[in-house]
């Protein structure tokens, strides 16, 4: 995000459910099917946003001018804790803020199948939903997913992942190049900080069938690029990429058996790190001689870091993305689908990346895990040592 502070327009597009938009690049708002003239059109800027979601009462006056619902359908529940722990009850609750009932929006989850994530689509749209926001799972579903809801009248937002080739009308994610530029910046400054004097890393990477994972990897290699030809780092192994915690321990375990000089992972989440790192320490890997990266802020992630196995990971206050989702302020930019060859009108929000330096004014400061349960039993003691108290 290159402002947040810039206002967006907001007007109804369809629905109770007030999906929004804005005239991208423009400084006075559209009015769109049952939305209402410019003047009576709601300002909200995303500096108003914040973890309390009480700028989402902004957009009350868009839901009486609306038909139908809107419903949510999350990928899965292994990827990420973050679908279940966060961006439901976020999204939830960025409905209920801005006035819509139970019975006009609906967050659900695929858990992990094409065939359910496509189902619960057509399910939607034949019981009267007007806008479809779709976590896809890949872009061959996500894609069938927009065909099928345009065909039907519906507009569908790409949440968190671009769908290449889709017919998507928005997208609203993180600015998952800068995830993946966070993630090599962090590698690269615990190679410093922990004295890894010659550097010979596996590097990691999520699903290959997840734009996203090719977003981050495209980040984090132009991070390691000078590194790898002129620093003295070493590129020793590149595994095909998964976003399933096992099968990532497997690709690791196969790939430190052939390459016993392995001395650090860049690992593009927390998920897939844990279990590698629960590997190392099994092994005798002490604390702060084997850099790994990692992604979503968990609390298995943060703790990891508190002990010393990680060296940081990346925060994406996901309160931001599903109030943006539910109020689709746009950013006055654009997301490239390479697939189709056109720009995504996108909004974009900002990642941090999270040591023991910041974790208190990140995490534990919006609340993403609560201090007591980050600092209990042995972690009780790095907890006061980075200044956090449980």
């Amino acid at each position: 995000m290159h402002s947040v502070t810039k206002k967006v327009a907001l007007t109804a597009v369809a629905g109770s459910a007030a999906l929004v938009i804005a005239a991208c690049g423009s400084s006075s708002p559209s009015s769109s099917a049952g939305g209402s003239s410019s003047a009576a059109v709601p300002q909200l800027s995303l500096s108003q946003i914040n973890n309390t979601f009480s700028a989402m009462a902004t957009l009350k006056p868009l839901v009486a001018k609306g038909k139908g619902s809107i419903a949510v359908i999350l990928p899965d529940t292994v990827s990420s804790t973050r679908y279940v722990e966060f961006d439901a009850p976020y999204l939830k609750e960025s409905f209920q803020k801005a006035g819509l009932t139970s019975s006009q929006y609906t967050v659900q989850n695929a858990l992990g199948s094409d065939a359910t994530q496509f189902s619960d689509a057509q399910t939607d749209i034949t019981k009267g939903a007007t806008v479809l926001v779709v976590d896809a799972l890949d872009s061959g579903v996500g894609a069938h997913i927009e065909s099928y809801a345009k065909a039907h009248g519906v507009p569908v937002i790409d949440y968190d992942r671009l769908v290449l080739g889709g017919q998507r009308k928005y997208y609203v994610s993180f600015d998952n190049v800068k995830v993946g530029t966070l993630i090599g910046q962090g590698m690269v400054s615990c190679v410093a900080a922990w004295g890894v004097k010659k550097p010979q890393l596996i590097v990691m990477k999520g699903a290959p069938t997840d734009n996203n994972a090719t977003l981050f990897a495209q980040g984090y290699d132009a991070v390691l690029a000078p590194k790898f030809s002129s620093a003295g780092w070493k590129d020793v192994s590149n595994p095909a990429g998964t976003w399933d915690p096992p099968t990532a321990l497997s690709e690791f375990q196969q790939q430190f058996t052939a390459h016993p000089n392995i001395n650090a992972a860049l690992i593009p989440n927390d998920e897939n790190g844990a279990p590698i790192i629960h590997y190392l320490t099994n092994k005798g890997i002490k604390p702060k001689t084997f850099p790994i990266t990692g992604q979503d802020a968990t609390l298995t992630g943060l703790q990891n870091i508190l002990a010393g196995y990680q060296c940081g990971t990346v925060y994406k206050p996901i309160y931001l993305e599903a109030q943006a989702a539910a109020a689709l302020a746009l950013y006055t930019g654009s997301t490239q689908d390479t697939t189709a060859k056109v720009a995504v009108k996108s909004a974009l929000l900002p990642p941090t990346w999270v040591t023991t330096t910041n974790m208190n004014s990140t995490v534990i400061a919006d609340k993403f895990v609560p201090a007591s349960q980050l600092c209990a039993g042995k972690y009780a003691k790095p907890c006061s040592a980075a200044g956090i108290s449980g």
